[in-house]
């Protein structure tokens, strides 16, 4: 799927943004004091937390399971599930989230699905996933200035350049689906400006792959004018999916025995750390996502249970997932392509 050289460079990133996150949040800390907080909280408020996190990756499986059905692509549903671990897995592992949907696309032609197909349904989950931060990111900008300015002035750049990021990737991608012949004049002017001022080689195959992309996009266009009512149960999906894991926040909260502020403020503090760092490129946010975390949690988790409150609901929502779609990818791996389509 990839070269060895990006497998081993990717792999190379991921390791030296681990170490430096690490560095970063538990310098200077009593690691001891952090463990002994976590060992007192309560476990049934970590089981759902768990549970929230499976049901964030199932929620894509639903998604692409029903899509496949619109499409009259038959599939089981938990084929789509790993094809949704693969994805989860490999957009953590890779700056920007870049692996996930080549990844899946890879595993679902080993299932004979068409890579056309494929590519419409993924980029319709990528539209809609990416459309849900962007309200998420305007409504709280605009219409909850005073949960802004009470929680969120320490971070207000990092919060507007992931708002303003997400808005532009949202319209850019609308752009290339419902104006697809204007955008291929425009990539192609500009293609063959970088190449004439030698920023680009200047490669025939560059803009075959331009047409054959472009052509994706109009399938996408198609698909969004036929299938109205689909789009919008998409959107209702995600949403969900997407709040589901915004919850693990809420549930480490109430975990620790903590009172004082509402659900609504737990769960839209997370919600505002994955928009400010979505289209950031590191691996899952890793880094900046605790950071953030350390920053305008500060008045939610009392005291000392701020850096292990990070550590827990930070370890469930993204290390736990990365492993679990980690393992699930292996599962992927040696169970899809050998036998018949699904």
């Amino acid at each position: 799927m990839e070269s060895k050289k990006k497998k081993i460079g990717n792999a190379l990133f991921l390791v030296v943004v681990f170490l430096l996150t690490i560095y970063s949040v538990f310098h200077g800390e009593d690691l001891q004091a952090v463990g002994k907080a976590i060992e007192g909280v309560n476990l049934w408020y970590i089981i759902p937390a768990g549970a929230a996190v499976i049901f964030f990756v199932w929620g894509e499986s639903i998604i692409i399971h029903y899509m496949f059905g619109t499409l009259d692509i038959k599939t089981k549903e938990r084929t789509c599930f790993l094809y949704s671990c693969v994805g989860f897995f490999f957009s953590a592992i890779t700056p920007s989230a870049t692996g996930g949907q080549p990844a899946q696309i890879y595993y679902m032609r080993k299932n004979k699905i068409p890579i056309p197909v494929a590519t419409l349904v993924l980029m319709i989950v990528t539209i809609t996933y990416k459309s849900i931060l962007v309200i998420i990111g305007l409504f709280v900008a605009f219409f909850q200035r005073g949960f802004v300015h009470h929680y969120l002035e320490g971070i207000l750049p990092i919060f507007y350049l992931g708002v303003g990021l997400n808005v532009f990737c949202c319209i850019f991608m609308s752009f290339l689906v419902f104006w697809p012949n204007l955008a291929k004049n425009m990539l192609v002017k500009g293609m063959h400006f970088l190449e004439h001022i030698h920023l680009m080689k200047k490669k025939p195959e560059r803009q075959e792959k331009l047409e054959a992309s472009m052509e994706h996009y109009e399938a996408a266009a198609v698909y969004f004018k036929t299938h109205k009512k689909v789009i919008g149960n998409v959107m209702i999906i995600t949403f969900v999916q997407r709040f589901a894991l915004f919850f693990v926040t809420w549930f480490v909260y109430k975990a620790f025995g903590l009172s004082g502020t509402s659900i609504y403020d737990v769960v839209m503090l997370q919600a505002v750390v994955s928009v400010s760092v979505d289209m950031l490129p590191l691996p899952g946010g890793m880094g900046i996502s605790e950071n953030l975390f350390l920053i305008i949690f500060k008045g939610v988790f009392a005291g000392s249970l701020l850096l292990p409150g990070m550590v827990l609901s930070r370890g469930i929502a993204y290390y736990v997932q990365l492993l679990f779609s980690a393992v699930m990818t292996a599962v992927a791996h040696f169970r899809i392509g050998y036998s018949q389509t699904e």
